[in-house]
């Protein structure tokens, strides 16, 4: 795993993160973004990228894109201290899979690399608008009505938006992995588009990520 930080601390508390959720794994770091992708050239093994948007040189959304574009096969979590909603859905437009405000306390940032690292996505409760790991039912707004979406498939799609991969949202809703599925075509669909990525600034916007109660 490659940890991108120009202040040597958190680079190195980044690691003892890291370390939480693999303890067996190899961890390099960066202090720039020239520096990282130098790293990934002579090293083909990485797995993770964590990757600081305030960087010297090259920096914030491009470091991102230039990372995707060079190595789209890495899954990148970003880390900033600019946690607005406009940052996060930029991020994740460029193709991170995860965004972690530098505020985060360590076992929760933990947890997001973990989901990531199963294939899911990670997103800030600030942004989902909803305590992190929740995600619950409300009744539909108008426009969201105008979509055609159950309440179970606005479920599926609040679930998907904060990185739940289909194995968790089934576990979660206690519903078959194969209806997952189906619900999410059927939403990708209702807000024609054609990613996950997508559909989660999508959902976003129209406001289906708004604050609901938490499940108790």
């Amino acid at each position: 795993m490659l940890v991108v930080d120009d202040h040597p601390l958190l680079r190195d508390a980044l690691m003892l993160v890291v370390r939480e959720v693999e303890p067996r794994a190899e961890v390099l770091r960066a202090g720039d973004c020239e520096q990282a992708l130098a790293l990934a050239e002579a090293d083909p093994r990485i797995d993770l990228l964590l990757l600081d948007l305030n960087l010297p040189g090259l920096a914030g959304i491009p470091a991102l894109r230039a990372w995707r574009q060079r190595h789209p096969a890495v899954p990148v979590v970003v880390l900033s201290a600019d946690g607005s909603q406009p940052t996060v859905l930029a991020a994740l437009a460029a193709g991170a899979a995860g965004f972690v405000p530098k505020s985060t306390p360590s076992a929760l940032m933990a947890d997001a690399l973990r989901l990531v690292l199963d294939g899911g996505r990670y997103l800030p409760s600030e942004v989902l608008g909803a305590p992190t790991g929740r995600v619950t039912a409300r009744p539909l707004t108008p426009k969201q009505a105008t979509l055609g979406l159950t309440p179970r498939q606005l479920e599926v799609v609040r679930m998907l938006a904060s990185g739940a991969p289909n194995k968790a949202i089934a576990r979660e809703l206690g519903m078959a992995e194969r209806t997952v599925k189906a619900h999410v075509t059927v939403a990708l669909r209702a807000l024609r588009v054609s990613s996950r990525t997508q559909l989660a600034l999508e959902a976003a916007r129209l406001g289906l990520l708004s604050p609901a109660q938490a499940r108790p």
